[in-house]
């Protein structure tokens, strides 16, 4: 029997350092980009696929990000006397999903974060998005990768080419092409370093699990920088079951690094139909008056 991907975990729970002062008291999470808070972005982005229970991983200090996705009676109310109606249907538009929100007590990994879900998830496959890796909206990572899914009845991971120079940032595999897009992993690392990295292939914020994680979770310890690495637990899995990795050739935006952050704001502004016209003229004499 098909099991249907209907949970997202959303791991929220980090310490933001990368965008302090303004991540000391405010969620990274909660950082703007145009008119929607990044992580909004991938709730939608999910929620474009079908799911609608979400699981968000939380710390100290991020109570901002409940209260943006909870109802918001008086500011519904000025809305509506004030025929503000677009408004109203923008912030009302994800009421029908349902929250859980589940407190990271330290901030010691992406794999913690996601064994903090055990309880919720249960023994159904589930989708985790990282939402400081902003994916163009409207692009169908996420539903090719569910689609991969259904036809491996394996974990999905979301690979993406990147220069050997950044490769030290990221989870790297080790695989064989199986169809086009598509890799059948054999291994992984985390944060190789540029001369031990096994490919250029890299682990983007976006996976398809399967409940088998968790018995993994549960065994392992810190790794690299005293962390526990969802990576290592994933190289842990491979022992068990087959693995693979779709690659994403589209646009995708690191905007939990202070350049990708305004190359993201910069894009997508562009591509706001309110704004484009006179953001794009504002570019373009900033532009020019770097010439002269």
């Amino acid at each position: 029997m098909e099991k249907l991907i209907t949970k997202a975990i959303l791991p929220a729970g980090g310490l933001g350092t990368r965008f302090l002062p303004a991540t000391k008291a405010s969620p990274k999470e909660m950082l703007p980009i145009v008119d929607k808070p990044m992580i909004q972005y991938a709730i939608e982005e999910a929620r474009s696929c079908g799911i609608e229970e979400f699981i968000i991983i939380t710390g100290k200090y991020k109570r901002a990000i409940e209260d943006h996705f909870d109802s918001a009676f008086e500011l519904e109310e000025s809305l509506k006397k004030t025929g503000k109606k677009k408004l109203l249907e923008d912030i009302r538009r994800l009421n029908n999903l349902s929250f859980a929100y589940i407190r990271q007590k330290a901030a010691i990994g992406l794999g913690h974060a996601i064994h903090c879900a055990k309880p919720y998830v249960k023994n159904e496959p589930f989708a985790v998005l990282l939402s400081d890796d902003i994916i163009e909206p409207g692009n169908s990572l996420l539903k090719s990768m569910i689609n991969l899914y259904k036809e491996y009845d394996s974990p999905i991971l979301a690979l993406q080419k990147v220069p050997l120079s950044e490769i030290s940032k990221y989870g790297v595999i080790d695989g064989v092409r199986e169809k086009e897009n598509v890799y059948r992993i054999n291994s992984l690392v985390e944060k190789p370093s540029q001369s031990s990295a096994p490919s250029d292939m890299a682990i983007i914020g976006r996976y398809i699990l399967t409940p088998d994680i968790f018995d993994i979770l549960d065994g392992i310890g810190p790794g690299k920088g005293g962390e526990i690495h969802l990576t290592d637990a994933l190289f842990g899995l491979l022992t068990k079951r087959q693995i693979y990795g779709y690659v994403f050739t589209g646009n995708r935006y690191d905007a939990g690094d202070k350049l990708g952050y305004l190359k993201a704001t910069v894009d997508l502004a562009l591509k706001n139909p309110l704004i484009s016209g006179q953001f794009k003229e504002y570019i373009i004499e900033v532009a020019r008056g770097l010439k002269n």
